[in-house]
Formats: C-alpha cells, sequence, structure tokens
C-alpha cells in the first residue's frame, strides 16, 4: 500500500462551514461545519477517489503518480529560528 500527500485549500464560507479543494486531485470538493470534519471528509473522498481511478483504468494525476513509484516524497514542518 502507498500513501500519497496531496496539498489541500481549506476555506471559510459564509454560510458557516468549511469547502476544502485540492489541485492535487480534480474533483475533490467537501464541505464540512468544522475544519477537523472538513479534512475527515476530504481524506475519504479523496481515497474513494482514486480508487475510482484505479477501478476505471484512469491514469492517476501527476501528484498521485509520484506516490506510486518506489521512491518516497514527503513535506514534514521543519522549524526555523
Amino acid at each position: 500500500m502507498t500513501e500519497a500527500i496531496i496539498n489541500l485549500k481549506i476555506e471559510a464560507l459564509p454560510e458557516g462551514v468549511y469547502l476544502a479543494t485540492s489541485d492535487d486531485l480534480p474533483g475533490l470538493v467537501v464541505q464540512g461545519r468544522t475544519v477537523a470534519e472538513t479534512l475527515e471528509f476530504a481524506q475519504d473522498a479523496a481515497r474513494k477517489l482514486v480508487e475510482s481511478y484505479i477501478e476505471h483504468g484512469d491514469e492517476l494525476p501527476p501528484a498521485l503518480k509520484q506516490a506510486r513509484s518506489s521512491k518516497i516524497r514527503m513535506k514534514i514542518p521543519v522549524l526555523l529560528r
């Protein structure tokens, strides 16, 4: 099993909910009542989108193709003083 890290954009909407989208995974659009709920929904939606890509034989988006290679790439936080 391979794990990928995708960039997620979360914005607060005037209606009082949060909207999450990702340029790395087109089609990922979810909303939730809290940031935590929105993140949970986004992770579930991303998994289902990837499963659909694979099940239908569609080419994965570039950000996800890199994750399927034998090299592991990830972003980590580094504290700068």
